[in-house]
């Protein structure tokens, strides 16, 4: 763990709070904080556990930075130099300049030829692409990442200035790192400019895209506060197919991985996409996972996703007060029930349209426990594990996660979140 600039005060009151019971009240929230130098609250989530999460507080003037292109953004983020740093993003940074998808092609590369060469009429569905045009793809792509990624150190907090700061075309990577912030940050999922064709995926073959908006991956302490993220004006809706399949230019909008832990994601929009956030990425990963992706999830508002909201493996996920308004179209499931996860979903409200069933919310992919109870759908208490179990009885979750949560500072009535998170979630409330 990294050496941290912290206040024994916010030390002590963490440690204090682990011991404090938790409360259910539905009276009004107290303002939410707004300054690049807040800290995460005492017992909120699991970010707070273990010492707390301050990212930057502690930096100096000459750590504290603001920028309002992404050269300027990815130059902070790499300054040299010991102890905190604070980043506060001004306007809208475009990770891909003005050049677009063509300025990281490799010479040589063609999407048309590209096309032509792999048309399963041509290649077959059996063997994976390879090949000129395929290396000249993987070489863009390479460009494209380098480009785009920027990669978020320890003791950091990254913090929009104003209503309308972002970032477009960027995908934010806590890699390896300790005690990190990001707040208040309308962030736009990039475009792969460069999907691979996968002729053996599924029945039909498939395009496969990376970046997701951010990623936790093998970090610790991480609080993810009043973002929004979206498709933004490149729905899936928007897409072209190629070969009958949609031409998927989207990955997720949030991961949390590869042994990643303690980390809080509060107030939050999530909106327009497919697999919208997962935690934990893959059945296999065990060794790095088992005993770590503690996550909270709380007032985030999940607006016409299709899927993930979470999907969990291995991780003691803590979700409550969260809301999701439910797409008409296309949805599969909001919670996914994952090798050895232990989802604690409590107090949420859903809101379905006609024709999706309640049973449907809750997901098996792997025998586990869940605790799901006191969640309303349109308004009403329902039991979700068993309304999983009457549509899918060939398939019944277990019900009882095994622990329980204590990191919650305020829990609204599932009545109330439409209103609280509808009000407060997302990008700009904060000032």
């Amino acid at each position: 763990m990294t050496t941290r600039v912290r206040s024994l005060v916010v030390a002590g009151c963490t440690a204090l709070a682990l011991a404090m019971p938790v409360t259910w009240t539905a009276t009004a929230h107290p303002g939410p904080a707004h300054g690049p130098r807040d800290v995460l609250p005492a017992h909120d989530g699991w970010a707070s556990a273990d010492g707390g999460t301050t990212g930057g507080a502690g930096a100096g003037p000459a750590r504290t930075h603001t920028v309002t292109t992404w050269r300027q953004f990815k130059a902070a983020l790499s300054a040299g130099g010991e102890g905190p740093r604070i980043i506060k993003v001004k306007g809208t940074l475009d990770a891909t300049g003005t050049g677009g998808c063509a300025a990281f092609e490799a010479e040589g590369y063609d999407f048309a030829t590209y096309l032509a060469a792999y048309d399963p009429a041509v290649w077959g569905r059996d063997r994976p692409v390879s090949g000129e045009q395929e290396d000249l793809r993987a070489a863009s792509a390479a460009r494209q990442a380098a480009a785009v990624t920027a990669y978020i150190p320890s003791d950091t907090t990254v913090v929009g200035v104003g209503a309308h700061a972002g970032i477009t075309g960027g995908s934010l990577q806590i890699k390896g790192a300790d005690n990190v912030i990001v707040r208040d940050l309308t962030l736009e999922s990039p475009l792969d400019c460069f999907p691979q064709w996968d002729p053996a995926d599924g029945a039909r073959g498939a395009w496969n895209s990376e970046y997701d908006s951010a990623v936790v991956y093998g970090s610790t302490h991480v609080w993810l506060d009043h973002n929004t993220f979206t498709d933004g004006a490149h729905p899936d809706s928007s897409l072209p197919s190629y070969y009958g399949e949609l031409y998927q230019r989207h990955d997720g909008e949030l991961d949390i991985v590869r042994g990643a832990d303690l980390v809080t994601v509060s107030w939050n929009v999530f909106a327009d996409h497919d697999k919208t956030l997962m935690i934990g990425n893959s059945d296999s990963a065990g060794a790095t996972d088992r005993g770590k992706l503690r996550v909270t999830l709380h007032h985030n508002l999940f607006r016409d996703v299709v899927e993930r909201a979470p999907r969990v493996r291995f991780g003691k996920v803590d979700a409550y007060n969260n809301h999701f308004v439910v797409p008409r179209d296309g949805y599969q499931y909001s919670f996914g029930i994952g090798a050895e996860s232990q989802l604690v979903a409590q107090h949420n409200a859903f809101m379905l349209p006609t024709g999706v069933s309640a049973g449907r919310i809750l997901k098996k992919w792997k025998e586990a426990p869940v605790t799901a109870d006191h969640n309303h759908v349109n308004g009403r208490r329902t039991d979700l594990i068993a309304a999983h179990n009457a549509q899918f009885p060939d398939n019944p979750l277990r019900s009882g996660a095994d622990w329980t949560p204590h990191l919650r500072t305020h829990v609204d009535h599932p009545r109330a979140v439409p209103y609280v998170v509808g009000h407060r979630a997302g990008a700009g409330k904060l000032h």
